[in-house]
């Protein structure tokens, strides 16, 4: 693995694809890994492996979480906050169908004493029963929501 200083900014996308719009997190990542070229930015799909976040979130300085969320907004709502923020902007502490909810994450990164500055790109879902498509509403934004993210990326000072 490189070391901290070699990496500046990991994309992360998390979901579910057989669980409709769960899988939102893994369609946006997509779209960004074909239009998004960037050496300084790596794409990785994590499905729902949270677990294993923790090993890649500690060797990058900036950490994008693409994800599903259930904060009672309008569906396909974008919302981008901080890891400490999470909490904050999650409904009954518990927001996604991974191993560990966000809540969880912050808890371990936390405990750990992770340095690198994490960001959450939550999107909220309308419907996370098993099926392969994902609701209307998610399926019409998500290129929107992939640019939206793609902004806040230039935006976001990796130095």
């Amino acid at each position: 693995m490189s070391s901290l200083s070699d990496q500046k900014l990991a994309v992360i996308g998390l979901g579910n694809t057989l669980r409709r719009d769960d899988g939102i997190g893994i369609h946006v990542l997509a779209l960004l890994q074909e239009a998004f070229k960037r050496e300084d930015v790596s794409f990785l799909n994590f499905g729902i492996a949270s677990f294993g976040l923790i090993n890649y979130i500690c060797d990058f300085r900036k950490v994008l979480l693409i994800d599903a969320i259930d904060a009672d907004l309008e569906p396909a709502t974008l919302r981008i906050f901080s890891l400490r923020e999470a909490t904050y902007h999650t409904k009954d502490k518990k927001v996604s169908s991974h191993e560990l909810s966000l809540g969880d994450l912050l808890n371990l990164y936390q405990t750990l004493g992770v340095s690198s500055d994490v960001h959450i790109a939550g999107i909220q879902v309308k419907d996370t029963s098993y099926g392969l498509e994902m609701t209307g509403e998610l399926e019409s934004a998500k290129s929107s929501i992939a640019e939206e993210i793609r902004k806040f990326i230039d935006s976001w000072k990796l130095n």
